[in-house]
């Protein structure tokens, strides 16, 4: 078992490591494409650049939508024209996988990386992230995977998954010591979960 760490504070931004993951990896090989919820694995969109460059991100509606206004159109008109209304595209961002421990962050749990603006979800676990404070963001391939490494990373919580579904998800599967370490942090047993060895 992975050496355990106290959970973090339960807030809409944490700062967590992150590290990726592929289904082409060994210990992925025989699930193949597919997250623990029984769906299949995405990618999340491209990278958002930053707002300093010349794209501003903006946050609209329960359902987190972007908006990407430009500098320039954002500009005031010149002087004695009147403004001209303009249309601003809006662009659904794809939502990726990611796979944690989902005591700390049950599944369900859809969150934004504030370095790159690409949203995920929490649809999988794994074994070296039972007790720990790292998420797994999954990438379509080992190149992506190797590339983004392990960081730290700010994230945004955009929407918690709700903690009792993932315990009902995870009772049926504790033949594996790193789901019972998930059950027993659900269950409020911190103490019995850390000394898991």
């Amino acid at each position: 078992m992975p050496a355990y760490e106290p959970p973090l504070g339960k807030s809409d931004l944490q700062h967590v490591r992150t590290t990726a993951y592929t289904h082409t990896e060994s210990d992925h090989r025989e699930y193949g494409a597919r997250n623990a919820l029984g769906g299949e694995l995405h990618a999340a969109g491209p990278a958002i650049r930053r707002a300093e460059n010349k794209v501003r991100p903006v946050v609209t509606g329960s359902d987190q939508t972007f908006a990407y206004v430009s500098k320039a159109r954002a500009a005031k008109a010149p002087k004695g024209k009147k403004p001209v209304k303009r249309a601003i595209a809006v662009k659904k961002p794809k939502i990726g996988s990611a796979a944690a421990d989902w005591s700390r962050w049950p599944a369900g749990t859809t969150f934004r990386i504030v370095s790159t603006g690409q949203m995920y979800r929490v649809e999988d676990y794994g074994w070296a992230l039972a007790g720990r404070n790292t998420i797994d963001l999954y990438m379509p391939d080992e190149h992506a995977m190797n590339s983004w490494g392990t960081r730290e990373e700010p994230i945004q919580i955009l929407h918690w998954g709700n903690p009792d579904d993932s315990l009902k998800l995870l009772m049926p599967r504790q033949r594996y010591k790193h789901v019972r370490r998930m059950v027993l942090e659900l269950q409020g047993n911190e103490e019995e979960a850390a000394a898991m060895r």
